[in-house]
């Protein structure tokens, strides 16, 4: 799988407002220059945070959807996710399967696949799992039956948001077979949806991210090993081989066993 640091684009903007995030004319970004605007644009906190329902409490806090008080950046956000999902779709051995909608994952994910729609004119759809005031359960967007969406979120930690949005998408006549995110906090996620039958395309992984913070002296030795080792030892528990049950009804995508290790 293509990871952060490698993947950039050419991006230009015209001025803002005083005091708005302002992109460089004719910038080169890549991952790594969206890590370092998180950062910046304070949605990536350091200290002392309940993430979970586990008593011990995460290092690191992550809020992506700061990037929305951020046109400019959201706006790279979502061609940086374009240029990966166009990577993955294009290579010789595909890692990534035809779609026609985007479905976003409330509500980061929405935020997020609807800059990604603009940017690329795919439509957006968005799962309605509880019903809120008038809108019932359901899918909110028009789609045909057995449409082909690529979900999309802003963090995945565990993937179990992801599998039980897929799950009810298929309830809806909706192939999922592939998952984008903008941030993988490395906590077992990849293998979890794996397991379920779906593939996860991530643009930043939190250890590149970490490393880069390291780099920069905006974090010191102890706080990153901190972070690495908490990483380390709350991941999603190990899953028992797949049944032919737990498949997804439809899939028309075989990788080769050389295609199932994460690169």
């Amino acid at each position: 799988m293509h990871t952060g640091g490698m993947m950039c684009a050419t991006f230009e903007c015209s001025e803002e407002p005083k005091g708005a995030f302002v992109v460089a004319k004719e910038q080169s970004l890549d991952n790594l220059w969206l890590a370092q605007t998180l950062y910046e644009i304070g949605a990536v906190q350091f200290g002392e945070f309940d993430v979970s329902e586990s008593a011990a409490k995460s290092p690191i806090f992550i809020n992506p959807k700061k990037l929305v008080s951020h046109p400019m950046a959201l706006r790279v956000a979502a061609k940086l996710i374009d240029q990966e999902v166009q990577l993955a779709l294009s290579l010789r051995r595909p890692r990534a399967h035809p779609f026609e909608v985007v479905a976003g994952i409330p509500v980061g994910g929405i935020l997020l696949g609807l800059a990604y729609s603009l940017e690329t004119s795919v439509p957006l759809i968005y799962p309605r799992m509880q019903p809120q005031g008038t809108g019932m359960r359901g899918i909110e967007g028009t789609y045909a039956p057995n449409t082909r969406a690529l979900l999309i979120d802003d963090l995945i930690t565990t993937g179990g948001s992801i599998v039980d949005t897929a799950h009810f998408m298929e309830e809806h006549s909706i192939i999922v077979q592939d998952a984008v995110v903008l941030i993988d906090r490395e906590q077992g996620a990849y293998h979890q949806l794996k397991h379920h039958g779906y593939n996860l395309i991530s643009i930043l992984k939190l250890d590149v991210m970490l490393n880069h913070y390291h780099a920069q002296h905006y974090i010191d030795d102890h706080l990153f090993e901190r972070c690495i080792t908490y990483l380390r030892e709350h991941q999603a528990p190990e899953r028992p081989p797949m049944d032919v049950a737990d498949l997804p009804p439809i899939s028309s995508f075989e990788p080769d066993d050389d295609d199932d290790a994460e690169e």
